[in-house]
């Protein structure tokens, strides 16, 4: 049979800091029952040193000592112990409330009177020993779990973030209250050369908040590069956050489209604070756009379509979008920044700077200090020029006049593929085939390279077959301070009451080795339109009307309509540099 020990357990160091030498030597025998080694120190100065140098797992200090008090002396020494819990234990006989009011204030964790009673001893350590056991638990996990957010961190910044576009004209500004923001910025070009950018708000911050980001970065980035149409990119976010989500987590958001053009901007809100569009010069609130629809995730398929804003805009002009962590920030007196204060800041904003600059450093003079509640996150874009990309050349490029590749139309033609779409009725209203188109040209002939002219060409065609060939809308809509939100207005109205017309769409493909061309038509059941002028109508810049067909024309070899005029026939050629 095994020997059992009869020698107490050995539970660390103990330091008691006591002037009197009786009360050392009792206390010192008890603790020694208890397991602990123990050093000894006549005032609160001593009682440091012996910190320094021997860090003890636990301490018993007298209140009243010469050289340095008690208070002094275990101030300063969880001032050295930082994170690491060393617990302090107060030797007293007073029963002055506010004397040991002042033992808790300074640090001290417990209390012993004096005269000691084994039992009662006993008792306080196992309590401090429990806690200090519960106290590196404590640490060990928030430190693990600080690793893990560390590297899900990362994999989150390389999977959401980096895809981002444009950031050296779009300034933001993003404070997370944790090491996970629950808010979401994300930028990308369509095909056409559009920007969007979406500005979101996860319910709650942090880790689980931020989880969300996935899919809906995913499905932003996949569906804007093919093409398809906000409504359309936050119909499918929003079945996605629907279907992953709990109940009780969803996404508000911001998302607004700068077109190519420069002239107009698509802006939707969804359950977020307003945004804005500012004027440049002046810094004048040119519009305020409220939440008009559900945030994304609570119900399932929400038609967008009716809840985007279609602004017409000047160059210059500037976007403002931000989440609740703006105007909700505090003071430390619990005041809150508030809309005024926001709005403020924006009118006061130097015309020729970022209004981000004035925004951080008046949030930062009024927060200071004060604990950061939420996230906060806001967004400023420029409609510059510049926000927008060009049409690259490299060693893929198309051909315009004058630079025709001599082997392209040779005699002996080489095989085709010919393709055929017609949308009828209700189904104009209902589909967007240019997304399916560019898809189908990939995937038969491989031109990822010229998805982005293809994508302007076909988009442009089949815009103007169907808002001017079967919806009958006239461009001259367009004039004035409102003249995009009329004509989207009234360009809705009719797709809603449509039922009869058609648009046909015809793809023709060649290639020939390094070279190619694509032959494409669109023809509409409208009247036409009087095409043989259309030059004269985009002579006066402050005219909206043929601007799509000018850019056509300029990306296209030729470009002709048929008469009456709902007929177009584009001819797109391209070679490939060696």
């Amino acid at each position: 049979m095994p020997k059992i020990s009869t020698q107490p357990q050995h539970n660390g160091i103990a330091l008691i800091v006591e002037d009197e030498v009786t009360n050392r030597m009792i206390l010192k025998a008890l603790l020694k029952k208890h397991g602990y080694n123990v050093i000894e120190a006549e005032n609160g100065a001593e009682a440091i040193q012996h910190f320094k140098k021997q860090s003890p797992d636990i301490i018993f200090m007298d209140v009243m000592m010469p050289v340095m008090d008690g208070y002094e002396a275990a101030s300063e020494i969880k001032r050295l112990a930082g994170d690491h819990f060393v617990p302090i234990i107060f030797l007293t006989a007073m029963s002055d409330e506010k004397a040991l009011a002042r033992c808790v204030e300074v640090g001290g964790d417990d209390f012993l009177s004096k005269p000691y009673s084994f039992t009662v001893l006993s008792a306080k350590v196992k309590a401090m020993e429990r806690i200090r056991t519960l106290h590196q638990d404590t640490r060990m996990l928030y430190s693990r779990m600080q690793r893990d957010e560390e590297i899900a961190e990362q994999v989150f910044s390389g999977a959401v973030i980096a895809g981002n576009v444009a950031l050296e004209h779009i300034r933001s500004l993003l404070k997370p209250a944790s090491v996970f923001s629950g808010d979401l910025m994300l930028t990308a070009f369509a095909p056409s050369h559009d920007l969007h950018v979406l500005l979101g708000d996860f319910t709650g911050h942090g880790l689980a908040a931020a989880l969300g980001a996935l899919p809906t970065s995913e499905v932003f980035r996949s569906m804007t590069a093919k093409g398809f149409a906000p409504q359309q990119i936050l119909f499918a976010i929003n079945n996605k956050l629907h279907d992953l989500l709990p109940t009780g987590m969803f996404l508000a958001a911001q998302f607004v489209k700068v077109d190519h053009q420069l002239d107009h901007i698509s802006i939707i809100n969804c359950g977020m604070p307003d945004c804005y569009l500012i004027e440049n010069e002046s810094m004048r609130l040119k519009y305020e756009i409220a939440s008009k629809s559900l945030p994304l995730g609570i119900a399932p398929d929400i038609d967008f379509r009716d809840d985007f804003h279609h602004l017409r805009v000047d160059e210059g002009d500037r976007v403002i979008l931000a989440t609740d962590g703006v105007t909700e920030a505090r003071d430390s007196n619990g005041e809150l920044f508030g809309q005024k204060r926001f709005i403020e800041v924006i009118r006061k904003s130097d015309s020729s700077s970022y209004i981000m600059d004035k925004l951080a450093k008046d949030l930062e003079a009024f927060c200071q200090d004060a604990p950061q509640d939420d996230d906060i996150s806001v967004v400023e874009v420029p409609l510059i020029r510049e926000l927008l990309p060009g049409w690259e050349s490299g060693s893929h490029h198309f051909v315009t006049d004058g630079d025709m590749p001599q082997n392209l139309f040779s005699h002996e033609q080489p095989d085709c593929i010919e393709f055929q779409l017609i949308l009828y009725g209700s189904q104009l209203r209902q589909a967007d085939p240019v997304p399916i188109l560019i898809n189908y040209i990939q995937e038969t002939a491989g031109l990822h390279e010229h998805r982005r002219p293809l994508f302007t060409i076909l988009t442009e065609l089949y815009i103007n077959a169907l808002d001017h060939g079967v919806l009958q809308l006239d461009s001259l809509l367009k004039q004035g301070e409102d003249g995009f939100t009329n004509y989207f207005q009234q360009r809705e109205q009719r797709l809603e009451a449509l039922t009869e017309g058609q648009i046909r769409i015809g793809l023709r493909i060649h290639q020939n080795n390094n070279s190619g061309y694509i032959v494409i038509t669109v023809e509409d059941s409208g009247h036409g339109f009087e095409f043989k002028t259309l030059s004269q109508h985009v002579t006066n810049e402050t005219l909206y009307s043929g601007r799509g067909i000018m850019l056509v024309k300029s990306l296209v070899k030729q470009l002709k309509f048929f008469e009456p005029g709902n007929k177009a026939e584009a001819i797109y050629v391209w070679e490939d540099k060696l």
